[in-house]
């Protein structure tokens, strides 16, 4: 009976993800063609904002259905003191791909950084074009480009890391973030995503199903003045990621090794 009751519960799993996947392509989808055409024909401050909060809208969506269905558990609610922050370096840490789906999805005015082939596909790039989402292609140009989003206004999401973490709790940091807010003369907001279990992180298999609900945490960290030394600082942002992700894993083996309470026995 419990080998059968674990094997149609990983088959709830699986459909829930797949219906997952669906969803997000079904939204991608919708929202992709009028996207292309507005780009062409709203001025480009008035696309930037449409495209920006349409994005927050849609991935909200996204993952407010997922949650009602039972296959996420969010607590994202940190993210929406950022509103209203001013321009900023939205730096967190990278476990898996959903993370900028996560952050997108608290905030009106973030501005994300995109792999071009990422921004040419069909189903991606109309509403990343639309948002003005900026190109990574070569760091000069990467720093030059996020740093007029950013003195407008924007809040750029960067990964500290560059892409899903190599490593646990986090991989080696490279030196664009710094490098970006000493550029624009922007602070850096670090934030810790905490992700249980790291669903589509790097080495997850792709039949792999995972066990549902996924969990998923975000919670401020430090806000970083510009540097001045941008290798010190990335050493310092580093360590502190480390530091946070540390201190979250310990309390976590510390909740996990308390003792079951007995329940009480009956007196007579």
């Amino acid at each position: 009976m419990s080998a059968r009751r674990t094997t149609l519960r990983a088959a709830w799993d699986f459909a829930l993800v797949l219906f997952g996947f669906a969803l997000l392509g079904i939204i991608c989808v919708t929202w992709s063609v009028p996207a292309f055409v507005l780009y062409f024909v709203m001025p480009a401050a008035a696309g930037r904002r449409l495209g920006r909060r349409a994005a927050m809208f849609w991935f909200r969506l996204f993952l407010g259905s997922m949650e009602a269905i039972g296959a996420l558990r969010l607590d994202l609610r940190a993210l929406d003191s950022l509103r209203g922050a001013g321009p900023l370096v939205v730096a967190p840490n990278h476990p898996c791909l959903l993370d900028a789906v996560l952050v997108i999805s608290r905030l009106p005015d973030a501005v994300c950084v995109m792999k071009g082939a990422l921004l040419d596909n069909f189903l991606l790039g109309p509403a990343a074009r639309l948002a003005r989402y900026v190109r990574n292609d070569s760091l000069l140009r990467l720093a030059s480009s996020a740093g007029e989003e950013l003195r407008g206004g924007g809040q750029l999401l960067l990964f500290p890391e560059g892409t899903r973490s190599t490593a646990q709790p986090i991989g080696p940091f490279t030196e664009a973030v710094g490098a970006i807010a000493r550029r624009a003369g922007v602070p850096v907001q670090a934030v810790i995503i905490e992700a249980d279990p790291v669903f589509l992180g790097k080495g997850w298999r792709l039949g792999q199903v995972p066990v549902l609900p996924l969990t998923y945490r975000a919670r401020l960290g430090r806000r970083l003045e510009p540097p001045t030394d941008v290798r010190a600082f990335t050493a310092t942002l580093e360590q502190h990621f480390r530091r946070e992700l540390a201190r979250e894993a310990t309390a976590g083996e510390a909740v996990a090794a308390q003792p079951i309470a007995e329940p009480p026995r009956a007196h007579g």
